[in-house]
């Protein structure tokens, strides 16, 4: 075997190196209540931060394979493991406050190290060329993820929670898995490009895909798979809620848009998860709108608003599964801009109802009232990354919505195309309410005025420069779409 092959995972083993500082740093600094600053935040934002750049500077320029095929790199995967980089980078950043508390300040090393491996999962699902190095990443991916859900271990709403979250994610993996022998068996290969060559439909393969379509439904959190949301992101910390929402979700939605692409694109097979899709986008985006309105928490209203950004989301991969008319991969470029956005916008939300509710442990809706008065500042961002969530012009999230309508109406899904701006018009009504709450409505009890710490603001100043910058700097989209060529 050669053994040089893994030089080319650059990406996967420089992360591999950060977890394991991060697991010597977790020995050796103390993390008593006198020196908790010592390991807390900086030297895991340190270490993630030059990773980033340096996987992100020398973006390759072709593609390439490794361990016989099973792994894939293309340019487009380097933009978009950057992308969950800084993801996590925002999450470590809004985490320092809770952290530091005295019932989680023993546990701040497995906290950096438990979200890495989660991230170290989603670069393997990324590169996957084979269903088994996809598993292996989606399960590396999710198990994890139920210990960062049930962090606080003590609260009766974060066990309940992750109890829910790994009973669905274990089904949803049986569901996958078993979906993927019938797969086997239809086609007598794991790889994606051999299938898409042996795709000759067939009700055992129609059946593999169908159960392939409904795990990843679960991952995503499209309706009619996404009963477990609301329950878990109320019950996890507010931190980790966010990470969930943005880096969780993006990945599995683009890796499904990898996964198509490869090996469900020949003959009739396309039509039929095309069908598919079709009517679960109309679902999660029209439901979830619905159901967001009749929330009273806010960490409920973002579940719901966030299985309504994964439709839009899933919409990209509608019209990213061939080259566009004039040559280009326009969904797939459409959707990797749409979770640069999205990234920007609701970890900024997500920031500014950490710093809230660590500061004054109130997560209503009605608990915003007033705000304006006591913080305007903070009332202030979290109304720029509503009005991008909502796709309200000039911000980053009009052009976002814009580029994957565009790219869907191009594939001819032009009915899903104004069901979709429908529905956007019934999200703006939803977002105005805590507009309204923060600037209209009165409170006897406003909460009190307090100042956030450094890391948060650093967090929500990487947010807003995403939300202002993304959507008047168009060399993004241009050089989104050059990689895109790339990478087909």
């Amino acid at each position: 075997m050669d053994y040089s092959q893994f030089l080319y995972m650059h990406e996967e083993l420089s992360l591999l190196v950060v977890i394991l500082l991060l697991f010597l740093a977790d020995l050796l600094f103390c993390k008593d209540s006198r020196r908790g600053g010592v390991y807390n935040t900086p030297l895991p934002v340190v270490l993630l931060g030059v990773m980033t750049i340096f996987n992100a500077l020398p973006i390759a320029e072709i593609s390439f394979e490794a361990l016989g095929g099973m792994y894939h790199h293309t340019p487009m995967d380097t933009i978009v493991k950057t992308t969950l980089n800084i993801g996590t980078l925002v999450t470590f950043l809004m985490a320092h406050k809770w952290l530091a508390r005295p019932e989680n300040l023993v546990k701040q090393g497995e906290f950096y190290i438990v979200t890495l491996f989660t991230l170290l999962g989603m670069y393997l699902m990324i590169g996957s060329g084979h269903f088994l190095m996809f598993f292996i990443g989606l399960e590396l991916a999710s198990l994890p993820m139920a210990a960062l859900v049930c962090f606080d271990k003590y609260r009766y709403e974060s066990a309940e929670a992750a109890a829910k979250y790994i009973l669905l994610a274990l089904f949803s993996s049986a569901l996958l898995l078993y979906g993927v022998s019938l797969i086997y068996a239809a086609t007598g290969t794991l790889y994606f490009d051999q299938i898409g060559l042996a795709n000759t439909p067939s009700w055992l393969m129609l059946c593999g895909l169908s159960l392939f379509l409904g795990g990843m439904g679960f991952k995503i959190s499209l309706v009619p798979f996404h009963l477990w949301t609301a329950d878990t992101y109320e019950g996890a910390p507010t931190v980790v809620t966010g990470y969930l929402s943005v880096v969780s979700k993006g990945s599995a939605a683009f890796v499904l848009l990898l996964v198509l692409a490869k090996a469900f694109t020949i003959g009739g097979i396309k039509v039929d998860w095309q069908i598919a899709l079709f009517w679960v986008i109309i679902a999660s985006i029209t439901l979830a709108n619905l159901f967001a309105i009749r929330q009273s928490n806010l960490k409920r209203f973002m579940a719901y608003s966030a299985i309504s950004q994964a439709g839009y989301l899933v919409l990209g991969v509608m019209g990213g599964t061939e080259p566009a008319a004039d040559g280009t991969a326009q969904g797939m470029t459409a959707m990797v801009f749409y979770l640069l956005v999205y990234l920007a916008a609701n970890m900024g939300a997500f920031a500014v109802i950490n710093v809230v509710e660590q500061n004054s442990g109130k997560l209503g809706i009605k608990d915003y009232n007033g705000l304006y008065q006591t913080n305007p500042r903070l009332a202030f961002l979290m109304t720029l990354c509503l009005f991008s969530l909502a796709g309200i012009p000039p911000f980053a999230g009009f052009f976002s919505k814009f580029f994957i309508f565009m790219a869907a109406f191009n594939a001819g899904f032009k009915v899903l195309v104004f069901i979709a701006l429908v529905n956007t018009i019934i999200s703006l009504y939803y977002y105005l309410l805590i507009v309204k709450a923060m600037y209209i409505s009165e409170s006897d009890q406003p909460i009190a005025s307090f100042r956030s710490d450094g890391y948060t603001r650093a967090a929500l100043a990487i947010c807003i420069a995403g939300v202002l910058l993304l959507g008047v700097a168009g060399w993004v989209y241009n050089y989104l779409t050059e990689v895109g060529v790339q990478s087909l």
